[in-house]
């Protein structure tokens, strides 16, 4: 099974050094990791620098990948050709670095993510044509034929409504469970988080604040030292834990 492990990992963005020293354990396949913080944390910057986007200091380490394409980063603004019909734009991210003669059974790959996602009836659709929230489902699946060993997902529920936030929150979990690859996932919404994800990176003031399982790191006095907000963490529905934030500290 593969393994992400980030060794003294810094990067910087023009002249300003936007992180340094970034040290985790291993981020193991099987599961859903969300990276989190405040606006400017360098969580995106971070992604790029995994991905090998930017360069900088220290290692990222990927052991035990099986795949040509270890690692897919899927940025928050997908840039898609507008050109393209859906099916087109994915068929197209399926063949990247692997030549143009198109088999089968990458065909019937590309229906499956399709269906999964539930947008095979957008697959003719020009990329133009369709929502914010449309093209980041689109972005997802062509993420997901590259069947990636790594996925880093930047912000991929950001323009999407809440059914279908928790629909690809869930569907995200389930496959990183299932297929054995490491998801990592940049959120903003912690209640998300909690809910879905096994375990968090906390990034704040270019450093890695804590890592860990979900519901030990993610506590009233995290949201405080790090998100300046006084919060509390209660049980609702099912016994799941949500943030409840009392009020914005100065």
């Amino acid at each position: 099974m593969v393994a992400l492990r980030l060794e003294d990992v810094g990067a910087q963005y023009g002249r300003h050094r936007v992180f340094s020293e970034i040290t985790t354990s291993d981020i193991t396949g099987g599961a859903l990791t969300a990276v989190i913080g405040p606006n400017a944390a360098g969580k995106s910057i971070l992604f790029k620098r995994i991905a090998g986007l930017l360069k900088g200091d220290g290692v990222v380490h990927v052991s035990g990948e099986e795949s040509l394409r270890p690692i897919c980063y899927m940025p928050q603004d997908t840039g898609a050709n507008a050109v393209l019909t859906v099916y087109e734009s994915v068929l197209l991210a399926s063949k990247q670095g692997s030549g143009w003669k198109v088999a089968d059974n990458e065909l019937v790959e590309i229906d499956r993510v399709l269906h999964a996602l539930r947008i095979n009836d957008l697959a003719f659709r020009d990329l133009g044509e369709l929502s914010g929230g449309q093209r980041q489902l689109v972005a997802i699946a062509q993420a997901l034929v590259r069947k990636p060993e790594i996925l880093l997902m930047d912000e991929p529920t950001s323009a999407l409504d809440l059914f279908r936030q928790i629909e690809v929150l869930q569907f995200m979990h389930t496959l990183a469970r299932d297929s054995g690859i490491a998801v990592l996932i940049a959120l903003h919404d912690l209640n998300h988080a909690m809910r879905y994800c096994d375990h968090v990176l906390v990034v704040a003031n270019g450093r890695l604040v804590v890592s860990g399982a979900t519901l030990d790191v993610i506590t009233p006095a995290l949201l405080r030292d790090v998100y300046r907000v006084e919060a509390r963490i209660e049980n609702c529905t099912q016994g799941r834990p949500m943030v409840v934030v009392d009020a914005a500290l100065a």
